[in-house]
């Protein structure tokens, strides 16, 4: 019986799981531009739109980190451009339980989904405001972004470890 013991205190006990408080979000820069009404053009059948996004973070205090959703929103209508919205935004979030090898990984992809919805409310909002049908951002998958960064990253690693001096041994 006392080895039945042994083996059950040697059990690893199972970690805490992570914990995300959403502390603070807000607009931290934000520009429309109605490019076609300041030139005097009527728009045109239906603009294209296309939309860039970037996101960065930052340690804020011990726990705590800034997550900041840069978004580009183009319209064009042709070759005119209809209308430019630039918006960050950012979220102050509290996290624990977080391993540190996965925290970059947390910090870009599920504290962006959360304050997500806010931005799209924002664009819809703002573009309304602008003249024009509320635009309603497409949900973005952030898991995806995310993985195209490591892959960017990784090919221009590999582009800067091969031109820094090997470029004499190629040629």
């Amino acid at each position: 019986m006392a080895e039945q013991n042994d083996g059950a205190a040697a059990a690893p006990q199972p970690q805490e799981r992570p914990r995300m408080q959403v502390v603070a979000q807000y607009i931290r820069d934000m520009s429309f531009e109605n490019v076609a009404l300041m030139k005097g053009k009527k728009v045109e059948g239906t603009p294209e739109v296309s939309v860039q996004v970037a996101l960065d973070a930052k340690k804020r205090a011990e726990d705590v980190f800034e997550v900041i959703v840069k978004m580009k929103v183009t319209s064009k209508a042709g070759e005119d451009t209809v209308f430019i919205l630039e918006l960050d935004y950012a979220g102050q979030f509290k996290i624990a339980n977080v391993p540190e090898n996965q925290m970059h990984p947390y910090l870009m992809i599920e504290c962006p989904r959360m304050i997500f919805p806010y931005i799209r409310r924002i664009i819809g909002d703002v573009t309304r405001d602008g003249g024009f049908p509320p635009l309603n951002v497409d949900n973005i998958d952030f898991l995806a972004l995310y993985q195209q960064d490591i892959m960017r990253r990784q090919a221009a690693a590999k582009a800067a470890e091969g031109s820094n001096g090997n470029g004499a041994a190629q040629a």
